[in-house]
């Protein structure tokens, strides 16, 4: 059974267990329609102001729906008159405002799973994507994908999925910074939020699952070891990862060659693919017979050295650099003439 990708359909399903906005869950006009976009932003807000123990107030709501300090109050005495929030001391989410902003977050970490499982869009596009189609897809809709993708319990980035009926795993992690020295994790969790921290650590090589050995950790940075490679970053980046304990069964990697480092004319053994290569391009890969046990060779490099030819299971293939440095290999003795 196909599912539909994208749908255009606005209403939301939820109508019955939120009585109070039926009407402007059912309404399709344009201004109606964005005001529900920023009650369900506000509300995802809120909520990930109550899961870090952050106070929410009109200024971070204005703040993080880049909307001005009169529009944020106009939204909270929405969400006031709909009984989804209270307003005290601080803003608070009611049982009604949280079970909304779990159907929001659902939606968004489902379809970044989809992204991240079933297409090649680029990682730092995930969010982005998900941010749109979060008030796009039904709970109809939600359910289907969550069956088409095995319902997964965590998105791409770590961070757990909502189950149909509101339920969180719980979280059993702390961040990178609270690592001592030569203590070795495992990371569980990359925030996605901002965009800048997030697409910087893409480009250091971090994704969720890696093991990851704490060097040093001061005021001024973070140094640690990741597959054998040395990563420096500052607090504030470090900030944005979540490791959990390796348990005693639990083995740890050895540091692996990747098929970038295979120089022409050399042989190797592909021993797998990163925990990053996913989806489609994962799917590609093994096609192509880049799986445990194949032997790959390099058999030379393009005029401007990218993309690179290797030779496996009798065919040659043109992979791009990027592509080649999430396959380990372990090198061989066997060596070809050299090109």
């Amino acid at each position: 059974m196909e599912l539909i990708l994208i749908v255009i359909v606005i209403i939301l399903t939820g109508v019955i267990v939120f009585p109070k906005i039926k009407n402007i869950l059912t309404d399709k006009n344009k201004s109606t329609s964005n005001d529900r976009i920023r009650i369900e932003d506000a509300l995802k807000h809120l909520y990930d102001c109550e899961d870090k123990n952050i106070n929410c107030s009109l200024q971070s709501i204005a703040g993080s729906l880049s909307i001005s300090f009169d529009q944020s109050t106009k939204v909270v005495e929405r969400l006031e008159s709909l009984g989804l929030v209270t307003n005290g001391n601080h803003l608070h989410l009611t049982n009604e405002g949280r079970s909304y902003a779990l159907r929001v977050i659902r939606v968004h970490r489902l379809w970044e799973r989809y992204l991240a499982d079933e297409t090649s869009i680029p990682e730092n596009e995930w969010h982005l994507n998900a941010e749109l189609q979060e008030h796009n897809l039904t709970p109809d809709d939600a359910k289907a994908l969550a069956a088409q993708l095995g319902n997964p319990v965590y998105d791409p980035h770590g961070d757990p999925i909502p189950t149909i009926d509101g339920q969180l795993p719980k979280k059993e992690w702390r961040l990178l910074t609270s690592l001592k020295s030569g203590e070795i994790a495992r990371i569980i969790h990359i925030e996605d939020e901002p965009n800048t921290i997030y697409a910087q650590l893409v480009a250091e090589g971090l994704f969720a699952g890696m093991h990851v050995k704490m060097i040093e950790s001061t005021s001024d940075r973070i140094r640690f070891e990741a597959n054998g490679e040395e990563v420096i970053i500052a607090p504030l980046f470090a900030g944005n990862i979540s490791i959990a304990a390796i348990s005693k069964f639990e083995k740890v990697p050895e540091v692996y060659k990747r098929l970038i480092e295979l120089k022409p004319g050399e042989e190797a053994e592909v021993l797998g693919l990163s925990k990053s290569c996913r989806g489609v391009q994962r799917r590609r890969l093994m096609d192509l017979g880049v799986v445990p046990g194949s032997k790959i060779s390099n058999e030379f490099v393009s005029t401007w050295g990218d993309p690179i030819a290797y030779k496996i299971c009798g065919a040659t293939i043109g992979l791009r650099k990027k592509q080649a440095n999430q396959i380990f290999i372990k090198p061989t003795t066997k060596e070809t003439v050299n090109v």
